[in-house]
């Protein structure tokens, strides 16, 4: 089974990949994330956590389901990718690939999933009613905390001057 979504996002690409693949930073980022917990670091620099968010049911009564899983995680600076392998749990097995590509006004934001659980039915459900949805909020705070540090950045008064006074002779 393989799902898609894509956003728009008016960032660079690079500030995109860093805020993402700090992944510790999460909870404090994504309002639907309640932790992340790092397990192990691994020598090739890539890390193994446990993610728990919450899937939101009833929207207006602040009612959700947690959906807990453990994920090694790479993060590829050169491509700007990371890459999510799911270990156990509804998810075992599953890859998630979140690409960044740069574009004229900022970057295309994408996550990849791909998951072959040995029973069909589950993965369409788990895809359709879980992965799809937490994937498709984390991308737009993505988005949102990316346009709102881009424009910070861009607006930030420049302080200090750009060059030493001359000094004249006397």
């Amino acid at each position: 089974m393989h799902s898609s979504i894509e956003v728009e996002v008016g960032a660079p690409a690079s500030l995109v990949f860093e805020l993402a693949r700090d992944v510790e930073r999460w909870p404090a980022l994504l309002p639907h994330y309640l932790r992340v917990r790092v397990l192990t670091r691994h020598l090739d620099d890539s890390l193994t956590a446990r993610f728990v968010a919450v899937r939101t049911i009833v929207p207006v009564l602040g009612l959700g389901l947690p959906l807990v899983w453990r994920s090694r995680v790479r993060a590829d600076a050169g491509s700007l990718q990371l890459r999510f392998l799911h270990l156990g749990g509804a998810t075992g097995g599953m890859v998630a690939t979140w690409r960044l590509v740069p574009t004229d006004t900022g970057c295309r934001a994408s996550i990849e999933h791909d998951f072959q659980p040995r029973v069909r039915w589950w993965g369409w459900a788990i895809d359709r009613f879980f992965v799809r949805a937490t994937a498709r909020r984390t991308l737009a705070s993505f988005k949102a905390v990316a346009e709102a540090a881009a424009a910070a950045t861009r607006e930030a008064p420049r302080s200090g001057r750009a060059k030493s006074p001359k000094r004249t002779a006397r």
